[in-house]
């Protein structure tokens, strides 16, 4: 089957409480990691492809893996989607370049700016069939070029609840990321995070079945921390979003999830014991290899804990 849109995937995730995953790929090991786990899992499937990844692989080549990934597997639905657009002129060349699915960053805008953009880009996307995702609210830390808040400044910059009617009703976006006290990249929190649930809660109540969208969501998990410092590495104790609180926020409105930062800490941790334990080793194969099955074990255990595994048929 052909790529498609995540209009169904949210649909049946908010209908039987579950959150699809989203994936940010960057080369063909990451990419292959993740859609074997989806496959064996039987799973929905968001491939998201962000603005740096577009400048370090090229979206052709991109393109080309994800088109692969999608023949093969005509029983998985598999969306391909822009991760932080921060200009409409970005979002438009992606909805020219294929993608089904793209999402417009303004937040760090005035509201009123934010909607002007977002609104834009709705118009251009809806009219070629893509589905868009905006923002509203600012996270926190650093994911290349998306610089949020500082971490003493998160809960200042929440999503507001009683901003959002507005602003989906004047945009037409598809679903909404919100800042609920999640935070990107690797070094997130020092202690464990508390997501503000109260904020899902009321938007829900104010927005019964629209979907709602976390990002810097990945976990920073330990196992592939201590391998990192194990074997040469300098990664300072951090804390990401407990899993369980990803799983309730499952439950409730967010129909999406975006994993970035433990899909690299699983690849860089397995290189750095190969390296490690096999300094002779030059074969990229002998170390892209367990670098691809440990992301692919990765987000086999990230599908259970989302809810999402099992899910196919139903999001075709």
């Amino acid at each position: 089957m052909a790529l498609v849109g995540s209009k169904k995937m949210f649909e049946m995730a908010y209908k039987n409480g579950y959150a699809i995953g989203a994936f940010n790929v960057n080369n063909m090991e990451i990419t292959q990691g993740i859609v074997a786990a989806i496959a064996e899992e039987k799973a929905p499937l968001i491939l998201q492809i962000s603005k740096g990844a577009r400048e370090y692989a090229s979206m052709s080549y991109l393109r080309a893996i994800i088109d692969v990934a999608v023949k093969e597997n005509p029983d998985i639905p598999i969306c391909m989607h822009l991760d932080h657009g921060d200009t409409f002129e970005l979002c438009k060349q992606c909805v020219d370049d294929g993608f089904t699915s793209v999402m417009v960053d303004a937040s760090h805008h005035s509201f009123e700016e934010n909607v002007k953009i977002t609104k834009k880009v709705v118009e251009y996307a809806h009219a070629r069939g893509v589905v868009v995702e905006a923002e509203l609210g600012q996270l926190g830390g650093i994911e290349e070029h998306v610089v949020g808040v500082s971490a003493d400044d998160i809960a200042k910059h929440l999503t507001d609840p009683n901003q959002v009617v507005e602003f989906v009703g004047k945009t037409g976006c598809d679903s909404l990321a919100v800042a609920i006290g999640t935070s990107h990249g690797a070094y997130k929190f020092k202690t464990a995070s508390t997501l503000a649930f109260d904020v899902i809660q009321k938007i829900q109540d104010k927005l019964p079945g629209y979907p709602l969208v976390m990002h810097g969501s990945s976990s920073v998990l330990p196992e592939f921390k201590d391998l990192i410092n194990k074997y040469g590495g300098k990664m300072p104790d951090a804390m990401g979003v407990p899993e369980e609180a990803i799983t309730r926020a499952s439950k409730m409105a967010v129909c999406k999830v975006n994993i970035d930062t433990d899909l690299r800490m699983a690849l860089t941790a397995k290189i750095r014991q190969v390296f490690a334990e096999k300094p002779a080793e030059f074969d990229p194969r002998k170390y892209l290899g367990p670098a691809r099955d440990a992301i692919k074990s990765m987000v086999k255990h990230k599908l259970r804990v989302l809810g999402c595994a099992g899910k196919a048929a139903e999001c075709l």
